[in-house]
């Protein structure tokens, strides 16, 4: 079947089935929350523990139920750096089963629009910068998410599979790191961003005279509010097909030290900040071209410093039932 038979991108039915993988997550609460506010009135959703996507039976048995006319695969296993180097396996595998799992069971219902989220940890360690889409297997990996990154990879040629095999508008979307409400906030399991605020919030707290974060503060990141993320995919799902993933980003970037100061000024704090230079720094720049998704006619509407005050604020308010 020739790839793509007689689609365009439109507007898609707000009365349609819609299932949003991973619902209660960092991504999947923001997408809930904003194709809701865009009127879709017949959103899905399931709990881990109302339907565990590593069960292939269950998922199977779950679409033929529920028969989804739109799907968001924003379900998965995700962590930091330490997590994502201390437990590969578990980021490799789990990714692999969700994914492979949602994707053959959206097959075998034939639902007309799937949206699959990846990550930017995708593109080779030494990229060119900006990182443009083409950019993915031209290089190795950054070492200490390999694992995660490979996962996201095979969902990415999942995808495109599926396009070129049975002609199916199913497209990817690569998220730079995102940050907001239902954030992970972990000690040791989250991203940065969150991380730097649970350790600034608390040394404010305790009146601890110096914070000490990992690496250099070097290493360059860019940061995309997880409401403008939300935006984004849909805004894809309405005017974009095509078999490459589409970087979502800013298209600009700051350093860890730049972040960290935004942070400690957030949140109030007002001691010294110190850098441990013998933990990993990871990546040394990871920015994103965005030109794709740009030209599609998005950008995005939180300024970084708004989305920080206004995660900060979240995160005290939810203090007693923060992930972390």
């Amino acid at each position: 079947m020739p790839e793509n038979v007689d689609f365009s991108p439109a507007a898609l039915d707000r009365d349609a089935v819609t299932y949003i993988a991973g619902h209660r997550g960092l991504v999947g609460s923001a997408l809930w929350r904003h194709f809701e506010d865009q009127g879709f009135t017949n959103l899905v959703g399931r709990t881990s523990s109302e339907l565990d996507l590593k069960d292939r039976a269950a998922v199977f048995e779950f679409f033929r139920e529920t028969q989804p006319r739109v799907v968001v695969l924003a379900a998965a296993k995700v962590g930091g750096i330490l997590a994502n180097s201390t437990y590969p396996v578990d980021f490799l595998s789990e990714n692999l089963q969700i994914q492979v799992n949602v994707l053959d069971a959206a097959l075998e219902q034939q639902v007309p629009r799937v949206l699959f989220l990846g990550s930017s940890c995708i593109y080779p360690k030494f990229a060119d910068q900006p990182i443009r889409e083409d950019s993915l297997l031209t290089g190795l990996l950054e070492p200490t998410n390999d694992a995660y990154a490979i996962s996201k990879i095979a969902g990415i040629l999942q995808i495109q599979a599926v396009r070129r095999q049975y002609g199916l508008p199913w497209i990817s979307a690569m998220p730079t790191n995102l940050y907001g409400p239902g954030d992970n906030f972990s000690p040791t399991g989250s991203h940065v961003l969150p991380a730097l605020i649970r350790r600034y919030d608390e040394a404010l707290a305790s009146g601890a005279e110096s914070v000490t974060n990992w690496g250099t503060g070097s290493p360059r990141r860019e940061f995309l509010h997880v409401d403008d993320m939300a935006s984004a995919c849909l805004h894809l799902l309405e005017h974009f097909d095509g078999p490459q993933q589409v970087n979502v980003g800013t298209g600009e970037d700051q350093t860890i030290k730049e972040i960290a100061e935004l942070v400690a000024s957030a949140v109030g704090y007002t001691g010294r900040i110190e850098w441990d230079t013998t933990k990993p720094d990871g990546t040394p720049r990871k920015l994103l071209d965005v030109t794709t998704l740009r030209d599609s006619g998005w950008s995005p509407a939180v300024t970084l410093d708004r989305g920080i005050e206004t995660t900060v604020a979240w995160y005290r308010e939810n203090a007693g039932h923060v992930r972390g």
